[in-house]
């Protein structure tokens, strides 16, 4: 990216799956504003490195460099989350979520109320199609740029999995 360009400019692109208020245009598509800046760091490194795997991030993040990448995380960390106005889950939902989530552990890293911290994403509030995906790429090791999600996934029953996506898109 040429260095005359404002981060607005390079951030413009985002927009257009990322949506211009926060709000993914697709479900699929996961919520960025106000995302961890060492999460989106991380995650764009890898779209860049190829060890996370999409056909149209790997392409955009092989043109940044490592400077663009860090400011484009924190632009991002910086902007609020958007309430993507998806219900709270059943209780009983809510409780095979929570009792799957204690045998998975999810609060040890994304901490409690799955706010997330440093290079931890936030799940509270994320879409729940992508959280649902996520889950199930990480658990056929389709997403493969975090082997211990993988493992913790395997470990989880697939049903356990969906409940979890439901009451974490709630919160």
């Amino acid at each position: 990216m040429a260095a005359a360009e404002s981060i607005e400019q390079k951030v413009e692109a985002c927009a257009g799956c990322h949506g211009q208020d926060g709000k993914p245009v697709d479900k699929s598509i996961p919520v960025i504003w106000g995302q961890q800046t060492g999460y989106l760091y991380i995650q764009l490194r890898d779209f860049k490195r190829g060890d996370r795997k999409n056909e149209i991030m790997q392409p955009i993040a092989a043109t940044f460099e490592k400077d663009d990448m860090l400011a484009i995380a924190e632009y991002f960390s910086h902007k609020p989350w958007p309430d993507l106005g998806q219900p709270r889950s059943p209780k009983d939902i809510a409780e095979r979520a929570l009792t799957a989530e204690h045998s998975v552990g999810c609060t040890g890293c994304h901490l409690d109320r799955f706010q997330g911290d440093g290079t931890v994403p936030r799940l509270a509030g994320q879409g729940r199609d992508y959280l649902a995906q996520t889950m199930i790429d990480f658990r056929t090791r389709a997403r493969g740029n975090n082997p211990g999600m993988s493992d913790l996934m395997i470990a989880a029953p697939e049903d356990d999995l969906a409940a979890l996506a439901q009451y974490l898109a709630g919160l």
